[in-house]
C-alpha cells in the first residue's frame, strides 16, 4: 500500500515539475513569449493522462485554469473551446445511441454483425473496421462513430456471453473500440469530401495554384484509395495481433448468434421509428454539403437554409435529438421514444476531455507553439524528396497528437506552399502527404473526435490507445510517405 502511494505521489509531482523545468527553457522565438509556458502545460497534462493518476476529466480542467492565469489566452476564449460546436455533435449523436439502446436496435444490429462476421474475433473486429471505414468516407469521422458505437457496445455485450475469461473479453472490446476509431479516422483519407483538412486544403491549393487544374475528386481517390486501403488492412493485422486469438477457439459459435437474432421476432414499431431517424440523420449528414465529384458537382440541402454556412452536422444531430423527445411510443402510453432521465448516462467527463483537447490546440495556436513547430519545416530546404516527406508528415502528426486536424492543415499549408516555390517541386507532392498526416493522431484520446467518443465507452485505457496509437501513427506516416513519392514524382 505504501509503494502504492508513493508511486502515486511522485507521478502526481513529475507533471507539474515537468512543465516547470519545459517552461524554464529559454524561448527559441522572442515573438512568442508563451511558447515554452504552452509546451509545459501540455506536458504535464499528457503526464497525467497517460498515467491515469488522477481521473482523466480533473486533468481536463487543468488548461482551463491555466491558460488564463499565464497569460497564454483569455478566460471567455477558453472556455469557449470547452463548448465547442463539435461538442453538441457528441452530445446529439449519444442522445440517437440512447434511443437505439432503448428499443433494443443496437443488438439486433449486433446480432447481424455477429451472425455473418461471427467466426472468429478476427472477423469480428474485421466487419467493424470495414462498416466504419466505408461510411466515413461519406459522411464525417464522429458522426460515423457515433451511428455505430451502439452496435459495437451490442457486440462487446453478446461477446461476454461467449467468453467465459474475463480477461480475454476486456482485451478484445478494447482492440473492438480501437479498431472502430482508427478505421473511421482511416476512411476520411480516401475522399476530398472524408474529412475537413482535405477540403481545406482543396480550396487552399485552389487559391494557390489556379493555373492547375490536375486535383478532383476522382485524382484525389486514385491516391486516397488505395493508400487508405492498405492503411486499413495493415492496421487489422497490428490490432488482430493482439487478440489471443488460440486461447479463445471455440469460443465462438456463429450459430447462437443466428438463432438469438431470429427469436427477437419482427420490427416493433418503436424499432422501426428509431431506425427511421437513424437513417434520416446519416442521409441529412451525407447530404448536407455540397459533394464534387470533379465533373459533377451535387448541392447539398443547406444551400436551401437562410445561412447555409451556420447549418452544421452538430445542429442535424440535435435537431434529430429533439424528434426523439417529441415522437410518442408505441408501445409504451405517456412517454416519448427517448425521456430526459434516459441521458442521465451523459459522459461529461468524457466532454471536457473533448474540451480540454480545443482548450490546448487553442494554446498552441494563441502561444504561437504550433507557428514555430510548422515553421522548423523550412530548414527542410535541400533534402531529399523522400526524406522531406517523412520529416514532414512526421512533424504535421505529432501537431495533429495536441491540435486538432484542421488547425494542424491550417497552420502546415502556407509554411509549405512557400517552401515548395523555395524548392521549385510539383506542389502536390508536399501539400497532399501534408493533409492526410493531419488526419493522423492515434494515440491520445484528445487526438481525435473518434478516439474521444470509444474512450467515453470505458472499454479502453490510455495505455492502450497510446500503445496501439504509436504503431498506426508510424504505419500512416511510412504509407502517407511512399504513396505521396510513388504518385507524385
Amino acid at each position: 500500500m505504501k509503494s502504492a502511494a508513493l508511486k502515486r505521489n511522485l507521478l502526481l509531482l513529475t507533471g507539474p515539475v515537468a512543465a516547470i523545468l519545459i517552461a524554464s527553457f529559454p524561448c527559441p522565438d522572442p515573438a512568442h513569449p508563451k511558447m515554452m509556458l504552452m509546451a509545459g502545460i501540455t506536458a504535464w497534462v499528457a503526464i497525467w493522462w497517460l498515467s491515469e493518476v488522477i481521473h482523466l476529466a480533473v486533468t481536463s480542467l487543468l488548461p482551463f485554469l491555466f491558460l488564463p492565469i499565464l497569460g497564454i489566452s483569455d478566460l471567455k476564449t477558453v472556455s469557449a473551446q470547452y463548448m465547442d460546436p463539435v461538442l453538441f455533435l457528441f452530445i446529439g449523436g449519444f442522445f440517437l445511441a440512447f434511443a437505439i439502446e432503448r428499443w433494443g436496435l443496437h443488438r439486433r444490429i449486433a446480432l447481424k454483425i455477429l451472425s455473418v462476421m461471427g467466426d472468429s474475433p478476427s472477423k469480428i473486429l474485421l466487419g467493424i473496421m470495414m462498416s466504419a471505414w466505408l461510411l466515413s468516407m461519406w459522411i464525417s469521422n464522429t458522426a460515423t462513430v457515433m451511428m455505430l458505437l451502439s452496435a459495437v457496445l451490442a457486440v462487446i455485450y453478446q461477446l461476454d456471453h461467449q467468453l467465459p475469461n474475463k480477461q480475454h473479453h476486456r482485451k478484445l472490446a478494447s482492440i473492438l473500440m480501437i479498431g472502430l476509431a482508427y478505421s473511421a479516422t482511416i476512411g476520411g483519407m480516401a475522399t476530398l469530401v472524408g474529412t475537413p483538412p482535405n477540403m481545406i486544403f482543396f480550396r487552399a491549393y485552389q487559391e494557390a495554384y489556379p493555373a492547375n487544374h490536375d486535383l478532383n475528386f476522382l485524382s484525389w481517390f486514385k491516391l486516397g484509395f488505395p493508400l487508405s486501403l492498405t492503411f486499413l488492412g495493415i492496421t487489422w493485422l497490428i490490432l488482430r495481433a493482439g487478440i489471443p486469438e488460440k486461447e479463445m477457439k471455440g469460443s465462438f459459435d456463429k450459430s447462437t448468434f443466428i438463432s438469438d437474432y431470429n427469436n427477437l421476432g419482427v420490427f416493433s414499431r418503436d424499432e422501426i421509428k428509431v431506425a427511421g431517424i437513424f437513417i434520416l440523420t446519416a442521409l441529412l449528414w451525407f447530404t448536407r454539403a455540397d459533394l464534387d465529384l470533379g465533373t459533377i458537382k451535387i448541392p447539398g440541402w443547406n444551400k436551401l437554409m437562410p445561412y447555409p454556412e451556420q447549418v452544421q452536422d452538430g445542429a442535424v444531430a440535435i435537431a434529430m435529438a429533439i424528434l426523439l423527445f417529441i415522437i410518442p411510443s408505441t408501445s409504451e402510453n405517456k412517454r416519448s421514444l427517448l425521456t430526459w432521465q434516459e441521458t442521465s448516462k451523459l459522459p461529461y467527463d468524457i466532454i471536457l476531455l473533448f474540451g480540454s483537447g480545443f482548450a490546448i490546440a487553442k494554446g498552441f495556436e494563441q502561444s504561437g507553439l504550433s507557428e514555430w513547430l510548422a515553421g522548423q519545416l523550412i530548414v527542410l530546404k535541400g533534402i531529399h524528396p523522400f526524406i522531406l516527406l517523412l520529416v514532414i508528415t512526421t512533424m504535421v502528426t505529432f501537431i495533429s497528437e495536441f491540435a486538432s486536424n484542421v488547425a494542424s492543415i491550417q497552420l502546415v499549408l502556407p509554411i509549405l506552399i512557400a517552401l515548395q516555390h523555395a524548392m521549385n517541386l510539383p506542389p502536390l507532392l508536399l501539400l497532399v502527404p501534408a493533409t492526410l498526416a493531419a488526419s493522423l493522431g492515434f494515440m491520445l484520446p484528445v487526438a481525435t473526435a473518434p478516439n474521444t467518443i470509444v474512450f467515453s465507452s470505458g472499454h479502453i485505457k490510455v495505455k492502450e490507445m497510446a500503445r496501439a496509437g504509436f504503431w498506426a501513427d508510424l504505419i500512416g506516416i511510412l504509407l502517407i510517405s511512399l504513396f505521396s513519392y510513388i504518385f507524385f514524382t
